[in-house]
């Protein structure tokens, strides 16, 4: 037998040996090399996280560029909880720490089954919290809504702490916790840096209703995401009427992870989200200040001062109010409770509201009998008139009588006996079709939330609610000093009054100017809108207009008038009181008297500029409780066009509501003499007031923070320090300053 192996034999191994190794270096060049970024791509996505970043929300301002509403940057700590769990499972192994069950309905069957699921609170405690708390870093969390967020929700990250300060933000930086799933954030937080003021005109934002709609628009989008961050919404008011404007575009971050699983705080990618549109509002800040520091003197009470020459807004308010600062990012439940709890109503925006409007209805009759063409005929007022078997009593019944009256002689003494009458001869048909002109028994159309109609009353109405009576004069006469079914608010009667200053045209109510692009652009202007002409509509003459506005003159100016306490030295106002009789039961059950007192007004009666109407709910009458404050807000708000009065804005506190009844109201101001005294007394009999809702219908819940759970641990509220980084650049902040008025005259009130 031959030794070795022939040569042909190992040449064949050897190239079978070089044909392999050359096979296999090729593909490691095609993999390495010529495939190479693709597969690091791969590798690198793989490790990647992408979380959507919120968009940042336009300012609201006022209409002289003063931020009513801004952002703030708020640093946060958030728990991506399917990453903590990844980590905890990959060093203990798939089972849990322990598991936990729930109760849930089976979407298939409907029926309620019991189900298990992974102890999130258990993991957090042990792998997250013991690090904190060596760091002086935790805080005490809602177990309970920890377990419940990552049920629903675990694709949003869960916020841990908000509002961190600077020396916290540091020490957790510094340090470098290293922990899965475990990030430091920067995030848009709305701020309302005056507090209270025009609470309820901006409203307030919460979570969105629904975050699935959200994040599967933006997937068809071809926008996904590991985490989804969610945009704040408009709940309320502005906030949600302009919520299209306000809200930006959403940015994108890029993470990476490493081989631990763990979080790196560097970016790989950043987009930051972009602002939205600023909105301009009609509202002139410091006449705002100077209405919601002047109604304080009353526990429940509305004003409106609008522009007699276009319908612009330029002062809404209603007391009691709120801080919608307390809604970010959601507000306690013990102080929604309380809020929504509170017997006067904070969250009631009564400037559109309906109440019974009293004698400051006399106006739309009075305009209705000049219409017919009967303003220059005198009636006799005896104390009352008869109607069938009613006699239907003037106020003066019992004291005197008012004797022959004509049309500016009805207004300036409020006379019942006149306008039963005259209302009666000019026709319930007139009153219908100048109520209608002027807006009466409809929306404004303001963009705020809860807005009621209010009942313009007449044969139409009563069509509607009792088809089987009939309108019969008494009914008129009802009407004609505004009783009845007749229901009005602060903002129509403002309108109203505003149509009679100028002559006959009645706007709409005009409270967003503009909406203005980051870039300066004017993505949106609203016009002045004119609603109707009593001279073109009504047919009307100047002249009958006139003889309106001068027996409104007389109210304020002339002895006998029923608002001596409206007059302003230098300025000469013309207005008309109103009392609406109401009771209420309080809280022993007992019936006690509760009147809505009104006044509305303009000035200067010559070239008139503002028009207002001031309610206040618990007055004696409109004469010596509501003229008193809607003459000193014309007063103060002239002297700011003057340039005699500094109003430097500051931070208010809500409002806090009562139920006290004002006898009278004084602010010591420098009055004109009077010939006499207010005379005005009840107007009108067993009148109520209606109310939407404590919370406005339109207006969305707010989120809510959660009570403490069973394990005893509760989300606590951080305090609200502004950071020393700027990483979104936001404006404002929540500093308040300390509230400075000058040359504000002081208030005094008798009860």
């Amino acid at each position: 037998m031959k030794k070795g192996v022939p040569t042909f034999r190992i040449l064949f191994l050897a190239g079978l040996i070089l044909v392999g190794l050359g096979v296999l270096v090729a593909r490691l060049w095609w993999l390495q090399v010529v495939r190479g970024d693709f597969y690091t791509s791969k590798v690198r996505g793989g490790s990647q996280v992408t979380v959507r970043l919120p968009a940042v929300r336009g300012e609201i301002k006022d209409r002289n560029g003063i931020p009513l509403v801004q952002n703030r940057a708020s640093f946060e700590v958030d728990f991506y909880l399917p990453d903590i769990v990844r980590a905890y499972e990959k060093e203990h192994g798939k089972a849990p720490l322990r598991a936990v069950k729930y109760r849930r309905t089976d979407p298939r069957t409907g029926m309620l089954s019991e189900v298990s699921e992974k102890d999130i609170p258990a993991i957090v405690n042990e792998t997250i919290i013991p690090r904190l708390q060596k760091l002086q870093l935790e805080q005490d969390y809602n177990a309970e809504k920890l377990q419940t967020h990552y049920r629903n929700e675990q694709l949003i990250p869960y916020t841990y702490r908000q509002d961190l300060d600077f020396e916290t933000m540091a020490r957790l930086l510094e340090n470098n916790l290293g922990l899965p799933g475990l990030k430091a954030e920067v995030k848009p937080v709305r701020s309302y840096p005056f507090g209270s003021l025009a609470a309820h005109i901006l409203g307030y934002v919460g979570a969105p209703r629904d975050i699935n709609k959200q994040r599967a628009e933006e997937s068809a989008q071809n926008k996904d995401y590991n985490f989804f961050q969610p945009d704040m919404e408009g709940k309320a008011q502005i906030e949600k009427a302009m919520d299209r404007y306000l809200r930006g575009e959403p940015g994108v971050r890029i993470l990476q992870r490493n081989a631990k699983n763990q979080i790196l705080e560097e970016d790989v990618q950043l987009v930051p989200p972009k602002q939205g549109a600023d909105v301009y509002l009609t509202i002139d800040a410091r006449l705002q200040f100077i209405v919601e520091d002047t109604l304080r003197v009353a526990g429940r009470a509305a004003a409106v001062v609008v522009d007699v020459n276009n319908g612009d807004v330029l002062a809404m308010a209603s007391v009691p109010s709120f801080d919608p600062n307390k809604f970010v990012p959601a507000i306690e439940a013990k102080d929604w409770a309380a809020l929504t709890g509170d017997e006067t109503s904070p969250l009631l925006n009564r400037s559109i509201n309906a109440y019974v409007p009293g004698s400051t209805y006399k106006i739309l009759t009075a305009l209705a009998i000049e219409r017919a063409g009967l303003g220059d005929r005198h009636y006799n007022c005896g104390g009352g008139v008869s109607y069938g078997n009613t006699f239907m009593k003037c106020w003066i019944f019992g004291k005197g009588q008012h004797g022959s009256l004509d049309l500016e002689g009805g207004i300036k003494n409020s006379c019942n006996g006149y306008f039963f009458q005259a209302g009666n001869a000019a026709g319930i048909k007139n009153i219908e079709e100048i109520g209608h002109l002027l807006g009466l028994g409809q929306l404004t159309g303001i963009p705020l939330s809860g807005e009621n109609p209010g009942i313009l009353d007449g044969p139409t109405h009563l069509a509607q609610v009792n088809p089987r009576d009939r309108w019969r004069p008494g009914l008129t006469a009802n009407v004609a000093i505004g009783q009845g079914s007749v229901l009005a608010s602060p903002l129509q009667l403002a309108l109203m009054t505003a149509a009679v200053a100028n002559g006959g045209t009645c706007f709409f109510p005009r409270i967003v100017d503009r909406v203005v692009a980051p870039d300066g652009t004017v993505v949106e202007q609203e016009p002045a809108r004119v609603r109707s002409s009593l001279i073109t509509d009504a047919g009307m003459t100047p002249e009958q207009i006139e003889h309106v506005r001068h027996g409104m003159w007389k109210v304020v100016n002339e002895a006998g008038g029923t608002a001596s306490k409206a007059r302003i030295k230098g300025i000469e106002v013309s207005g008309k009181t109103g009392t609406a009789q109401n009771w209420r039961v309080n809280s022993a059950g007992q019936k006690t008297q509760d009147n809505n007192v009104l006044f509305i007004a303009f000035a200067p009666y010559d070239k008139p500029k503002y028009a207002i109407c001031v309610l206040i709910q618990g007055g004696k009458s409109g004469g010596g409780v509501a003229a008193p404050v809607a003459a000193k807000i014309l007063e103060e708000a002239f002297a700011l066009d003057k340039g005699e009065l500094e109003v430097k804005l500051a931070s208010l506190e809500p409002t806090i509501g009562n139920f006290k009844f004002i006898e009278s109201i004084d602010f010591n101001r420098d009055i004109p003499a009077a010939a006499t005294a207010d005379q005005e007394t009840v107007e009108t009999v067993a009148a109520a007031t209606t109310a939407v809702s404590d919370v406005a219908q339109g207006t969305e819940a707010p989120s809510i923070r959660e009570e403490p759970d069973a394990q005893g641990r509760v989300e606590q509220a951080p305090k609200k320090k502004r950071g020393l980084f700027d990483f979104f650049n936001f404006g404002g902040g929540n500093k308040k300053p300390k509230p400075e008025r000058n040359n504000a005259p002081p208030g005094h009130i008798r009860r």
